[in-house]
């Protein structure tokens, strides 16, 4: 006997019982769920599409929804928000209303907006940004505290006066250093402008500020002024002085040291402070040393024939030279930045002075014999010179061209100096021990203007000159004298001088109001030779 269900009988299909069932159930339910999330996918991409380049779901600029603004949108927006703000300021009796740029406020829009867009605009970002809530974003604002500052500063009425700083001066009549007060002003602090422009700016939403005008003080006090004059007192009080050469003094007195100080403002503008004029003080100090140096001056002796000393025409003097200027220089200037006493000194070195030998003028007798003897021993010569002289020329000719170039003679070294000699009334100008010009006649002072003696120096030098003596004696006076346009003079001590007389036919006499006299030729070509500065020793 066979078994069968009863639905097999009737000719159907078994159902599924047990696990295959579920798992029938199951395959049905993913394929729901598979339609559905393709569904819900391609929705998601649609609307995240729409945030691309504009700012994501949640975000807000001070409270307001910006998602799904583009970056120009938001700018524009930012930009409208800045320009409506306002700031009231009440400075004293007046209140002005000033937009935030004319407070050195700056709003940048275009930097917000990059800030706004600044997140990430995939799928999962733009879904996680709607869950995740609101975004805010700060405006970028920068506040310039100096501008700020000066809008601040503006407040002040014209009215108002600034404060004054005190000064110090120096008043050279009385040779006193004073304290001149200083003043207070009105003004503001801008710190308080300044902190609530920087605090409340941001928020991009108009507000007020009170701006106090108060009394301000300067920023060098009348105190400070009077205590640097004090410092200033105790400096010149020190004794100061530089012990110079063969026991001379030089004092600094208050006088000059005062001429080399300066008050000024520090850079800041906020303290007082004393300088010193260097350059003055070094010049000074140089001044001193070479009113202390000493030049050496070299003897000048004549000599006979035999070498033997005739006359000493100018005796020799050792000079004396500073050693230490600049030294002394820096410790004076020590000195003067403080308030200690000083007490420096030159140091010295000798500059050995050489005496100069020149031969003794001969007696004109002598030289006449002597030229008469010489004139016989020439003719004597002349024979025999003019033999040798055919004999040499043809030894000369076989010499190289090199050998034509002679060896040019020493030339004279040393000091130029011009000698005046009053007993036999003649100039002669030498370059050391060696004279290259004259002796030269002349015309010395005739009895009761004697030509002055000593050892000079040429000072003073006219191409031409007018020469008179009114500064004595009156025009019509017996000894009143006019002379344009006398050449080529040169001046060595007070009214004495060379110069070029040509109203003279002779020379080698006394016969002049002390001045040399000299033919016009013989003055120039010392006016030539000479300078500035030559020294002149004139003798009997």
């Amino acid at each position: 006997m066979t078994n069968v269900t009863e639905s097999a009988s009737l000719g159907g299909p078994s159902r599924p019982t047990g696990r295959h069932g579920r798992r029938r159930a199951l395959l049905i339910v993913i394929a729901i769920l598979a339609v559905i999330a393709v569904a819900l996918t391609g929705g998601a991409m649609a609307y995240a599409k729409q945030y691309d380049d504009r700012a994501l779901p949640g975000t807000t600029i001070l409270g307001q929804d910006v998602s799904g603004k583009s970056a120009d949108e938001i700018s524009a927006l930012v930009a409208e928000k800045g320009e409506a703000v306002t700031v009231a300021v009440t400075a004293g009796d007046q209140e002005v209303e000033v937009p935030l740029a004319d407070l050195g406020v700056t709003v940048d829009a275009d930097a917000t907006a990059t800030a706004a867009l600044d997140r990430e605009n995939s799928l999962t970002d733009v879904i996680s940004s709607t869950w995740s809530g609101e975004h805010p974003v700060t405006p970028v604002v920068s506040v310039d505290d100096a501008a700020v500052a000066d809008f601040a500063k503006g407040l002040v009425p014209e009215d108002k006066t600034e404060p004054v700083d005190a000064e110090v001066t120096f008043d050279e009549d009385a040779q006193t250093w004073n304290a001149v007060p200083g003043r207070n002003g009105q003004g503001v602090d801008p710190k308080v402008l300044v902190d609530t422009v920087t605090q409340k700016a941001p928020a991009l939403e108009s507000f007020s500020v009170e701006q106090p005008i108060e009394e301000i003080a300067p920023a060098i006090t009348t105190e400070e002024a009077e205590k640097t004059v004090g410092t200033i007192s105790s400096l010149l009080e020190q004794p100061m002085s530089i012990q110079g050469a063969d026991d001379a003094t030089h004092e600094v007195s208050a006088e000059k040291r005062s001429g080399w100080l300066s008050v000024a403002p520090d850079k800041a503008g906020e303290a007082l402070t004393i300088s010193v004029d260097e350059d003055a003080v070094r010049e000074w100090v140089s001044d001193r040393a070479t009113d202390d140096a000493v030049e050496a001056k070299d003897g000048i002796e004549q000599i006979d024939e035999d070498g033997k000393v005739v006359k000493v025409v100018a005796e020799k003097e050792d000079g004396l030279k500073i050693t230490n200027t600049d030294a002394v220089a820096d410790e004076l200037i020590a000195a003067l930045q403080g308030t200690t006493p000083l007490e420096a000194a030159f140091e010295t070195q000798t500059i050995e002075a050489e005496v100069n030998e020149v031969d003794a003028p001969k007696d004109p007798d002598d030289e006449k014999d002597a030229k008469d003897a010489d004139k016989k021993d020439e003719d004597k010569d002349a024979a025999k010179d003019e033999k040798d002289k055919d004999e040499k020329s043809k030894d000369e000719k076989e010499k190289s061209k090199d050998s034509d170039e002679e060896t040019p003679a020493d030339k004279p070294t040393g000091e130029k100096w011009i000698d005046v000699n009053l007993s036999n009334k003649t100039v002669t100008a030498y370059v050391g021990d060696t004279p290259v010009w004259g002796p030269r006649s002349i015309v010395d002072g005739k009895e009761g203007n004697e030509t002055v003696t000593g050892s000079f120096e040429i000072y003073l030098r006219y191409d031409r000159q007018d020469m008179t003596n009114a500064a004595y004696y009156p025009e019509g006076h017996e000894k009143y004298y006019l002379t344009p346009d006398v050449p080529w003079v040169q001046y060595f001590h007070n009214g004495y001088g060379f110069h070029g007389a040509p109203w003279r036919s002779s020379f080698g006499y006394s016969g002049s109001h002390g001045c040399i006299n000299m033919t016009v030729s013989d003055a120039k070509w010392l006016y030539d030779w000479a300078s500035m500065g030559t020294r002149v020793e004139s003798h009997y």
